[in-house]
């Protein structure tokens, strides 16, 4: 059997290969002017503001029958905030259509002190570690926010790497910073024993980056500091690691209950084995992460280049592609990992072994797209915390709160943008992120009723009711989302079907062309409804489901292109996936309107 070697940094020799990075340790306030008023032009773009309401801080004595008689003339009705107010008169109106016109009226009446429009505000989560501050990488990904909605706890992330420095056993010692951290069971696939611990510190490294011990006046913090972290073992003191090992591990923490499998590492040819085991953990439910590799060229290393697997690029501070990044058609997203040509706090800071010495513990900088992948990794499991089931939903969530380079819904360097923890769990938005395509579907359909002529309407209700117009209608705009919680199949044939039944008709792409970093415009357009709708104009008992197919597809395919647009197979440019989808989804709606409209009597 052959195998391939894989190597963390050096040079790579006849089927050697390395992992992903090349790992390297380490105005005054009185000149200031006043602030504007609060309006919605000059508010902070991070700043969240409580749609349709305003604030209102009237001079202190102003009665409540004062503005009440002043209000009809604003067009709001203004309500004290508490029982409290009445001395301060503190208001608050909401359902305000106009914030910005009302406020500018408002402002102008003397016995105003302040008007403007109501924000929300949460408590940004500051830890106490003492080189939090020269963490800048979880500042880039707006961790303080984001430790607010989700912490990890409850998620299981396995590190398949060089071990982790998490126990103390025989010459080993648990560095200091890893206290507290929980840790389930793992292996050493290359001694063949179940101490997986770190002789090399690349994976205690990662490690730190994942659930470093937070907020206990020690160091630095991690991403998802209450996930539990299971060490696995695939890579020995120099870096190096096989297929087979690798191949085993990702299978071994699939089974052994991981949700999140991270892989720092990286080279070597295509594996069918490696390939195989991680569509294996995929099918388990399981996101595996990995690192896009070091080359600086364009060409993503496996095995972050296998379907099923996340493929990460690395930024430095100043979130441009780091030199070193390789990236590529497979790349996903692109994190902080670090840039060292200005010194040391370019890198990734985090706390590990000396390499010389396993038992002494050091907080080392390091860079390479090893050191970005652990942040989407950990990310992927606060995204599970907080509610996410599978990995289509994690993956769906990372790429959506991305944060978008040169407006681009993708590109090879950064993937679907620069990872953002916040905005991805804000993107979560409670499970309901199925519904938006059904409710433009929706829409367009009484867009649709309305554009017709009395005697052409078939009727709202008649529409909407029947089972041959609703049930492709559903199909293609939210699938048969919920099979996946009743039918679980290892079976590779079952689990095709339970997937494709899950997803919205245009996602079936997924299955019939592969998973893919783009997505198929055959499936992203009006050529399933337009090719249907040629036997329906003969047949037309099928006109019913074809209309609803076809207002499905033009729901589903509107609501892509706001929401952003996927990145599109075989485009010359990705600005045209908008115009696409929007040009398709407008013949998808001359299709259900054809196949709607009821042919006048004789």
């Amino acid at each position: 059997m052959r195998m391939v070697r894989w190597t963390l940094g050096g040079a790579a020799l006849a089927l050697a290969v390395t992992v992903a990075p090349a790992c390297k340790s380490a105005e005054s306030e009185a000149e200031r002017p006043p602030a504007p008023p609060a309006s919605l032009d000059n508010l902070a773009d991070d700043v969240d503001v409580v749609p349709h309401a305003i604030l209102v801080d009237f001079k202190d004595g102003t009665t409540q029958a004062e503005f009440d008689a002043w209000e009809a003339d604003w067009g709001v009705d203004l309500e004290l905030n508490s029982v409290e107010s009445a001395d301060e008169a503190l208001t608050l109106a909401v359902g305000v259509d106009d914030v910005q016109g009302v406020l500018e009226r408002i402002r102008q009446h003397p016995s105003v002190e302040a008007a403007e429009p109501l924000m929300e505000v949460r408590a940004s989560y500051t830890p106490n570690d003492p080189e939090y501050t020269r963490q800048w990488n979880l500042k880039m990904i707006d961790m303080p926010k984001a430790w607010e909605r989700s912490r990890g706890k409850g998620v299981v992330v396995a590190v398949l790497d060089t071990g982790i420095a998490y126990e103390d056993h025989d010459d080993f010692k648990q560095v200091p910073d890893l206290k507290g951290v929980k840790f389930v069971p793992g292996y050493d696939f290359v001694n063949d024993d179940e101490h997986a611990n770190d002789d090399h510190g690349h994976g205690t490294h990662v490690a730190g980056t994942i659930a470093q011990a937070t907020n206990n006046g020690e160091g630095v913090a991690g991403v998802a500091f209450e996930a539990t972290l299971m060490p696995v073992k695939v890579l020995n003191h120099f870096g190096g690691g096989t297929t087979a090992d690798i191949a085993d591990a990702i299978r071994f923490a699939a089974d052994k209950g991981a949700n999140v499998i991270n892989m720092s590492l990286g080279g070597g040819g295509y594996s069918q084995v490696m390939a195989n085991a991680v569509e294996y953990a995929r099918k388990k439910g399981v996101t595996v992460v990995a690192a896009a590799g070091n080359g600086g060229r364009a060409r993503v290393e496996f095995p972050a280049a296998y379907p099923g697997a996340v493929a990460v690029s690395a930024v430095g501070p100043e979130g441009s592609l780091a030199p070193y990044s390789s990236y590529g058609k497979e790349l996903d997203i692109a994190a902080p990992g670090g840039d060292k040509r200005k010194g040391d706090e370019g890198g990734i800071l985090q706390n590990t072994i000396d390499p010389r010495d396993p038992s002494r513990s050091v907080y080392a900088s390091y860079q390479g797209t090893s050191m970005a992948t652990p942040h989407v990794a950990a990310v992927a499991a606060m995204l599970y915390a907080a509610g996410a089931k599978t990995p289509d939903a994690v993956e769906k969530a990372l790429y959506a709160g991305a944060a978008k380079v040169a407006d681009q819904a993708w590109t090879e360097q950064y993937g679907h943008g620069l990872l953002n923890a916040e905005a991805s769990l804000a993107s979560l938005g409670g499970g309901m992120s199925r519904w938006p395509p059904l409710y433009w579907a929706l829409g367009l359909l009484a867009f649709v009723l309305l554009t017709l002529r009395g005697r052409e309407r078939p009727g709202y209700l008649n529409a909407l009711l029947r089972p041959a117009f609703l049930v492709p209608l559903l199909l293609s705009t939210v699938g048969v989302y919920f099979v996946r919680t009743w039918f679980v199949s290892s079976s590779d044939v079952a689990g095709n079907v339970v997937e494709m039944a899950s997803l919205p008709i245009p996602d079936w792409e997924r299955i019939i062309f592969g998973r893919g970093r783009t997505v198929s415009p055959l499936f992203y357009s009006a050529l399933i409804p337009v090719l249907l709708s040629l036997p329906a104009i003969g047949w037309k008992g099928l006109r019913p489901a074809v209309g609803g197919l076809a207002l499905g597809f033009a729901g589903f395919l509107a609501y892509s292109a706001w929401a952003g647009a996927p990145a599109l197979s075989w485009m010359p440019f990705t600005f045209l996936a908008k115009p696409w989808l929007g040009f398709n989804t407008v013949l998808c709606i001359v299709v259900a309107r054809a196949m709607l409209k009821k042919e006048d009597a004789p």
